[in-house]
């Protein structure tokens, strides 16, 4: 039997969705922007994000957003400079940046373009809440004029524009209706949906995706985007929610890092998809760019973070090991990295990994032995398998070595 054959995929039971038949997602990564909001971060150098935007655009990230320039002088220097790097290296992917409906936000972007004499599209933004207007003083009226003089401002320097509005999971219909009809009508290529809060449920977001298509799009051909937060833990689920009920981009940060709890984590979000036959994409080097993320931005990866942890494809307990060292001793790879894994190890470059500790079997000892080179004789895995037992935590390297 073909070991595929051996899992029953209960994910695929009702066949793929007809809304996603045909779709591939675009895929925004908002790491230099977003991401940096995080409290617990820094703020890398610029030759290290020329760097991971080369990083980017080879795992097949669509768009990257540069940053605010608005922000300041170092901010929009910072925009430039990334924008110069994407023109000369020709580098596939769109650049964009985060503004507020203001003409001083703006302006720069419309500098910015002009100089490089390559697109910057903005992601203008606008609470739409209820509860956020009432804390601003707010009324629909001054939010439509709001849209409208910042998109004819963005129409007439040729700036492209993705009206975003802040809060969208909690935000009114009729504003809503308002705030994207308003911007459309004044040339608007995009809209954003922001999960701002990490409010939203999988199923609020089909129902906020499905109202945006029916009632405010009615047909039209316009890109939506999804950019979510993961403040209930649902950042993943919801992005793909989103492409599945329609939505054409989805935002995400490498490792997840972000405001609070973080935006949806893009690296999550793209092996996800993967498995899910929705996106394509070689992913090998996905876990030297968490590393190179972690390690500018001054961020520890959990040892059991999905796919890159150090712990992800770890085991020390005895069932499992001897089910991995079975499938291996009939020379199939690709049976041992599913046995207990749903996530092959093989799809980012690593491999599974059995370690000997207090919950450990023969079978633990028997593979570090072989995998070392050693002969794996009864005395031997019994000497070390003794001492496991009396530990209290997986054995080093260094401790079992001194054992034989």
């Amino acid at each position: 039997m073909n070991w595929p054959d051996l899992i029953h995929d209960w994910n695929r039971a009702g066949g793929t969705p007809v809304s996603v038949q045909g779709r591939i997602p675009l895929l925004d990564d908002e790491t230099l922007r977003d991401g940096l909001q995080s409290p617990s971060v820094r703020d890398p150098e610029i030759a290290a994000k020329r760097d991971l935007l080369h990083r980017l655009s080879k795992l097949g990230v669509h768009s990257v957003d540069l940053g605010m320039p608005g922000a300041g002088p170092k901010a929009s220097a910072a925009v430039k400079a990334l924008m110069v790097e994407i023109r000369d290296h020709r580098l596939p992917i769109s650049p964009n940046v985060a503004v507020r409906t203001l003409e001083a936000d703006l302006i720069p972007v419309a500098e910015i373009q002009q100089k490089v004499g390559m697109p910057l599209e903005v992601g203008a933004f606008l609470g739409s809440s209820p509860v956020r207007m009432d804390v601003e003083g707010w009324d629909v009226a001054f939010l439509v004029k709001t849209v409208r003089t910042a998109a004819t401002f963005c129409r007439a320097h040729s700036i492209p524009m993705m009206m975003v509005t802040e809060d969208t999971t909690r935000a009114k219909p009729e504003v809503l209706n308002a705030i994207y009809r308003a911007a459309l009508e004044e040339g608007a290529q995009a809209i954003c949906l922001s999960d701002t809060c990490g409010h939203a449920t999988p199923e609020g977001v089909r129902n906020l995706v499905r109202f945006i298509r029916e009632d405010v799009l009615e047909g039209q051909q316009i890109r939506i985007d999804w950019h979510g937060h993961n403040d209930r833990g649902l950042g993943v689920a919801n992005a793909i929610a989103a492409f599945e009920a329609g939505a054409d981009r989805l935002h995400g940060s490498i490792l997840g890092i972000g405001e609070r709890c973080g935006n949806v984590a893009l690296d999550q979000l793209m092996m996800n998809l993967i498995l899910m036959g929705y996106w394509q994409g070689d992913l090998t080097d996905l876990p030297a760019l968490g590393e190179r993320v972690a390690d500018l931005c001054g961020f520890e990866i959990p040892a059991n973070y999905p796919v890159l942890g150090r712990d992800a494809f770890r085991t020390g307990t005895g069932v499992h090991a001897a089910a991995i060292l079975k499938a291996l001793r009939r020379g199939d790879a690709q049976l041992a990295d599913a046995v207990y894994s749903a996530v092959p190890a093989s799809l980012v470059g690593r491999r599974q990994e059995i370690e000997i500790g207090p919950v450990a079997g023969h079978s633990n000892v028997i593979y570090w032995l072989e995998m070392n080179g050693y002969d794996a004789n009864d005395e031997r895995v019994g000497r070390i398998l003794d001492r496991a037992k009396h530990s209290n935590r997986i054995l080093n390297d260094a401790e079992i070595l001194a054992l034989l």
